[in-house]
């Protein structure tokens, strides 16, 4: 195959997982870097974990990211439909192929029967039974029973299932672009379902059609599909396509903060941090879980720190842009080994995007977070503050958790240092100050800052004595941007009032 078509296959049972969106990424990368073609298929062929809303999901979580397939459910394509619970007759079809070329048979089997079957096993010491070459002859299907039989089985309506027949003696290996040679006995393999007593195929059946038809060429996708890639290799030579079979690239499991096993949503609960990249909360609402968005990181930032988990450029840069990624994107730059989930290092890739984002960009978002907590900003306000704390926040939420003193008075938060600073012998001079700030005509940083400075000289204080006690009165604390910048933006009046209420504050700390 000479165009690149990779597709992102996910099955709508619950929240996308982050490392999910990883997948998603590595095949948008490698699409566009190759000029190929990026297909969305929605594998939802098992209809009891099905979960509702899913699937809208999934495309928001995509479109949050700025993931655009180029085909798929809603989208259209020459291949489609693009969810599998649409193309039954067609899996019917190629499982009516593989029964009529003895590559799979009929299985009568009763769940008693294979209950049954399991029980005797474990007595007999073997607590792995299988269906496969050694056991299928004594289970009831096409192959033990005669043809009279099983037409006779098929034409009562008796519940059946299709089963691969893998025969034993063969060697399967697949040339993984991650992983390199890896080789599978096809005794490892048992006699897979391949369509369901409901008549829908399993994940196996439809995902080896589906990629064949939809002319897939790349397979990229998660670890833990390695040892299922044995299985469907033995179905494209089943059904004699071995060799336009898709070449394989198996990416390494994201790893818990720790280091050690596989990242989980229950990880995510226990640690309160989102594995998810949207919010998600099921309609009887038992099971929510955060997300990435809701949590305040930008898009291009959780896109940077996911492509970085299992992949590197080769050089020390780390802060790309889509565009940049897509440029230096190579399959061959994946790792092998597992990706360790860095939170800390999901907060600093966001604060370098909020650092390289202009106060404009960043103001409606900042005022959505306001509005959140009842506070109403103007988009010039917020711009301001924007500009003031994006050096010094990670996230989004903290605009309004580090900056609340602009819109609303804290009182004297930080008492230790207020009980350092303050003197109340100083009061009177501090009452100057005030009066020296409410006749400012010009309520600007330089104007605030230059009647501060006479205001220092004239009563012969330090910096050390006088703007700390600003900060606390006006603010809570000595922490934050520059004073007088903060002074300019709570406002002139607002000031003046948080002096006086902060002045006594501190007075009846030190009483």
């Amino acid at each position: 195959m000479s165009t690149v078509r990779v597709r992102f296959a996910p099955s709508p049972t619950g929240a996308l997982h982050i490392g999910g969106l990883r997948t998603a990424l590595y095949n948008y990368l490698f699409a566009r870097k190759s000029g190929g073609v990026f297909v969305l298929r929605i594998e939802d062929t098992d209809q009891k974990r099905y979960v509702a809303g899913a699937e809208d999901y999934i495309v928001e979580a995509l479109q949050w990211a700025g993931i655009s397939p180029d085909e798929g459910p809603d989208l259209g394509g020459a291949h489609g439909p693009y969810r599998q619970s649409e193309r039954r007759d067609t899996y019917r079809k190629y499982t009516q192929h593989l029964l009529d070329a003895g590559q799979a048979y009929y299985a009568f089997d009763t769940e008693a029967e294979l209950d049954q079957r399991r029980e005797a096993e474990k007595a007999a010491g073997n607590h792995n039974f299988r269906y496969d070459a050694m056991t299928r002859e004594g289970m009831r299907n096409s192959l033990s029973l005669s043809k009279v039989e099983t037409e006779q089985l098929l034409a009562a309506g008796t519940p059946y299932v299709v089963r691969l027949r893998v025969d034993p003696g063969h060697t399967v290996h697949i040339q993984d672009i991650v992983r390199g040679d890896v080789a599978f006995q096809s005794e490892e393999v048992d006699d897979k379902v391949l369509m369901k007593a409901d008549g829908l195929p399993t994940y196996h059946l439809a995902n080896v059609v589906d990629d064949h038809l939809m002319e897939i060429s790349h397979v990229i996708r998660g670890e833990e599909w390695l040892p299922s890639t044995a299985l469907h290799v033995l179905l494209y030579r089943a059904f004699g396509w071995e060799k336009t079979m898709p070449q394989f690239a198996h990416l390494p499991l994201l790893l818990k903060p720790t280091g050690k096993g596989k990242l989980s949503k229950r990880d995510g609960q226990q640690l309160g941090i989102p594995v998810f990249p949207l919010d998600w909360k099921t309609e009887d609402a038992e099971e929510k879980l955060s997300g990435f968005r809701e949590a305040g990181f930008l898009p291009e930032a959780t896109i940077n720190f996911l492509a970085f988990l299992g992949w590197n450029p080769g050089t020390e840069q780390e802060v790309f842009s889509l565009p940049q990624l897509i440029e230096a994107f190579d399959l061959d730059r994946i790792n092998k080994s597992g990706a360790q989930y860095d939170f800390d290092k999901a907060r600093w890739y966001n604060q370098q995007y909020l650092i390289a984002s202009s106060a404009q960009e960043l103001a409606p978002r900042v005022q959505e977070q306001y509005a959140a907590h009842g506070r109403s900003i103007t988009l010039e306000q917020a711009g301001r503050i924007a500009d003031l704390l994006k050096e010094r926040v990670h996230v989004l939420p903290e605009f309004y958790t580090q900056g609340r003193y602009f819109v609303e008075r804290v009182g004297v938060t930080d008492e230790k240092m207020a009980r350092k600073k303050w003197k109340p012998a100083l009061r009177p001079a501090f009452e100057r100050l005030r009066e020296r700030l409410a006749q400012l005509d010009d309520w600007q940083a330089p104007a605030i800052k230059a009647a501060t400075l006479a205001f220092m000289e004239a009563e012969e204080l330090g910096f050390g004595a006088v703007l700390p006690v600003l900060r606390l009165a006006v603010s809570g604390t000595t922490n934050g941007p520059d004073a007088f910048a903060i002074l300019e933006t709570v406002g002139q009046e607002e000031v003046l009032a948080r002096l006086s209420a902060g002045y006594d504050a501190m007075d009846e700390l030190k009483s």
